[in-house]
């Protein structure tokens, strides 16, 4: 079993910044995938950034050059910078692993993201 407790959500003003970090528990290999996806009202859930195998890194078009994931695979910790936001970047921001073997998922509870004048 993962359990996964997100933090570091909140309202900012466009053009600034949040960082969010994501604490893991239970079985974790740095094999798994680690990442962030995130889902803003009426659309589905789409993929953020995720680092897998501890060093193969994946951004969605909308977030690459403002947007920055980093893990701690010894504190089992990913972790998403977000620099540049906009309001289109809105949404409950979800930690993801992805077992490598068994590609079972598990999620955190979410953190919302807001970005507003």
């Amino acid at each position: 079993q993962v359990q996964l407790v997100e933090s570091g959500g909140g309202l900012v003003q466009p053009g600034g910044s949040l960082r969010l970090s994501c604490a893991a528990s239970g079985s974790i290999f740095s094999g798994d995938a680690m990442g962030w996806y995130r889902q803003a009202p009426g659309k589905q859930r789409e993929l953020v950034a995720d680092i897998l195998s501890g060093r193969i890194i994946h951004y969605a078009n909308f977030v690459k050059g403002r947007f920055t994931i980093s893990r701690d695979n010894a504190k089992n910790m990913v972790d998403l910078q977000m620099n540049s936001l906009k309001p289109e970047d809105t949404a409950v921001y979800y930690c993801n692993v992805k077992k490598i073997y068994s590609q079972e998922a598990y999620w955190g509870q979410g953190t919302q993201v807001t970005v507003s004048s």
